[in-house]
């Protein structure tokens, strides 16, 4: 039963749905012959994977819960429960299901506490930061971030890769981006393709031919969830090169899945780009439309960076419209949003910084130039020392001096 469970576990990562398809039948059968908690909770877990990688999300969810209740319930050997968690979380995350991603990060760390599984509490612990970057200021995220991926490096290289890449995410987002690039790469040497976040990370630095070559290579994977996540980002790079048409046919694959799969992540990134490609299409009341809708899941979900976001590309639609008054708000409602979780704006509605610094290099500067020390600004802004020095060495390139 429990070679069938890895078989099964191998195909759904492989996405060889016909391989996954045979092996669940096999789960079933040991299952209802063998009459273990065990067996039967990883029959149950293979069986939701292939229905959620057939799109019957509802009917997987379903299956999933069925299958935790015996590791609550102490009946299935600790390594495979903590794995149960590992590949139910890892395949959450991917869905950006991020309420039901709570619940089951919740139920990881009960479980982790009743059984005094140390190497999986350090997997709760990256699990529960990737449900915090929703919520949490930046700034704390990233020391938090660091520290559970490197002590997991030795001890489980799927979780610490997951680790590194949200902490590239975070570092990008919030303007650090020689610090995103180290993550991402560290996230590479632990076997993950860091990928949307490198091609992001790209389109940020002002290489939009770069951005567009990744997204692209990694559009052309076969794992159809990890792709609607690609989608969420070919839409945005496009966009940021006014290729529009490309922005629309990605949007209308990126709106397809999120039907199709249903979960209050794939169904608001779908609003969120419709919005967006709306309202750079001139399209400004239907982007309002689809925007609104973007508004309230990522609030029902907490997605403070997103909801950001969203506002910016209102503020946007409302000025198309003619009313100003409303998108000056909307627009102050994003910037201070960004400034809460300590994150560079997007700039969807902005305009361009002096000296092309971003807004955390502007606040190092200032403090510099008031006679603070690196120490004292890492201090002030609750960033390390090291960030402050890459923060320097990044203001020192774009002013052309070599020292302050």
């Amino acid at each position: 039963g429990y070679l069938a469970y890895l078989d099964a576990v191998s195909a759904a990562i492989s996405q060889d749905l016909d391989s996954l398809a045979v092996h669940v039948q096999e789960l079933g059968r040991l299952a209802a012959r063998l009459e273990s908690p065990a067996v039967s909770a990883l029959a149950l877990i293979a069986a939701g994977l292939e229905a959620i990688l057939h799109a019957r999300t509802a009917d997987g969810y379903a299956l999933i819960d069925e299958a935790i209740l015996p590791l609550l319930a102490d009946q299935v050997p600790i390594e495979w429960a903590g794995d149960i968690y590992c590949v139910v979380l890892h395949h959450c995350h991917k869905l950006a299901d991020l309420p039901r991603m709570r619940t089951w990060t919740q139920s990881m760390e009960q479980w982790c506490g009743l059984s005094g599984s140390v190497p999986y509490g350090g997997v709760c612990d990256v699990h529960r930061l990737q449900v915090q970057v929703a919520t949490d200021d930046y700034r704390e995220l990233e020391d938090r971030l660091g520290m559970a991926s490197r002590a997991l490096a030795e001890v489980n290289s799927w979780a610490a890769a997951e680790g590194y890449y949200q902490l590239g995410e975070v570092r990008r987002l919030m303007g650090d981006f020689d610090g995103a690039a180290t993550a991402f790469d560290q996230a590479r040497a632990l076997g993950m393709d860091p990928q949307p976040g490198e091609a992001l990370l790209a389109c940020r630095r002002g290489d939009t031919a770069g951005a567009w070559t990744g997204i692209r290579i990694a559009l052309s994977g076969g794992d159809r969830l990890a792709r609607v996540r690609m989608l969420r980002a070919a839409v945005e790079i496009a966009l940021s090169r006014d290729a529009l048409e490309e922005a629309e046919t990605y949007c209308r694959e990126l709106e397809s899945d999120a039907k199709a799969f249903s979960t209050p992540g794939f169904l608001a990134w779908a609003a969120h780009a419709r919005g967006a490609v709306d309202a750079r299409a001139g399209r400004h009341a239907s982007a309002l439309e689809s925007l609104q809708i973007a508004l309230r899941e990522y609030r029902i979900q907490q997605s403070r960076y997103e909801t950001a976001e969203v506002y910016e590309w209102m503020a946007v639609a409302r000025r198309g419209l003619g009313h100003h008054d409303a998108a000056a708000a909307d627009a102050a409602t994003a910037d201070a949003i960004y400034a809460q979780v300590g994150v560079e704006p997007a700039g969807i509605c902005g305009s361009p910084s002096p000296g092309g610094l971003t807004r955390r290099e502007r606040e190092v500067l200032a403090r510099i130039a008031r006679g603070a020390t690196n120490r004292q600004v890492a201090q002030q802004l609750h960033l390390s020392d090291k960030t402050v020095g890459r923060h320097l060495a990044n203001i020192y390139a774009k002013l052309g001096v070599s020292t302050r």
